[in-house]
């Protein structure tokens, strides 16, 4: 009987320790699903980041990546600790969980949180930079930022072309007669600015705003699911 209730035991020990090998598994992927998603906002991204005024964005993005990383990190160690069995290993393997499981929901958080305030961030700022800041001394990575919008979201000014009229480098000798920048046009080429007709610039496509606010939302959304999403599993697996 003595002997049944040890092979029993033996059994369920394997039945668990396999169950926990699985388990890390997934927690592993989802590190790697959370860290990659974190890097490729920021390499997507990075080129429009200097034309918003909070850095909610690109810190929730940071959030994900070190998350990520930490998870992945983790996962390493619980496989060693399951492997060697070694309970010192496993409890500081589960107080780790908890830390990711917490810094996942912060970013999850954040991006939920900027999402609902992205678009009054955009009106209030995006025309303001265009106006005051472009081409200005000190402003080479924000006029990067603004050429880089203007021809991947083939847009021009933040509502229309129109907003260029009160722009100081328009307004400036330095402008030689441009009616907006360069980067407006669909062909750019040295000087393509001074023909504001429809056939030479972005005209009738209208402003970046909703193209960028459109842009921005989807990653911000998938952010939060993202970080959301794996940190509720993991603390469904870890209750489990």
């Amino acid at each position: 009987m003595a002997h049944y209730k040890a092979e029993q035991d033996d059994w369920l020990i394997v039945y668990l320790k396999y169950l926990l090998f699985v388990f890390n598994f997934f927690f592993w992927v989802g590190g790697a699903a959370v860290m990659a998603v974190g890097v490729w906002t920021l390499v997507e991204k990075s080129g429009y980041l200097s034309v918003l005024a909070s850095s909610t964005f690109a810190a929730s993005a940071y959030i994900l990546i070190f998350a990520g990383a930490l998870v992945m990190v983790t996962g390493f160690l619980g496989f060693g600790a399951i492997i060697r069995e070694d309970r010192s290993c496993l409890s500081t393997y589960f107080c780790l969980l908890l830390v990711i499981f917490l810094v996942e929901l912060v970013a999850g958080v954040l991006a939920h949180m900027y999402y609902q305030r992205l678009s009054d961030e955009l009106k209030q700022h995006l025309s303001r930079t265009l106006a005051e800041n472009y081409r200005q001394p000190g402003a080479s990575d924000l006029t990067t930022s603004v050429d880089r919008l203007q021809q991947d979201f083939k847009c021009c000014g933040s509502n229309s072309s129109a907003d260029w009229q009160h722009s100081a480098y328009i307004l400036s000798r330095e402008a030689e007669g441009r009616r907006v920048p360069d980067s407006c046009c669909k062909t750019v080429v040295a000087r393509c600015g001074q023909r504001a007709h429809p056939s030479n610039i972005y005209k009738v496509e209208g402003g970046c705003i909703t193209k960028l606010e459109q842009f921005l939302a989807d990653h911000l959304l998938l952010m939060g699911a993202v970080g959301i999403g794996v940190a509720c599993l993991q603390a469904f697996c870890l209750t489990y």
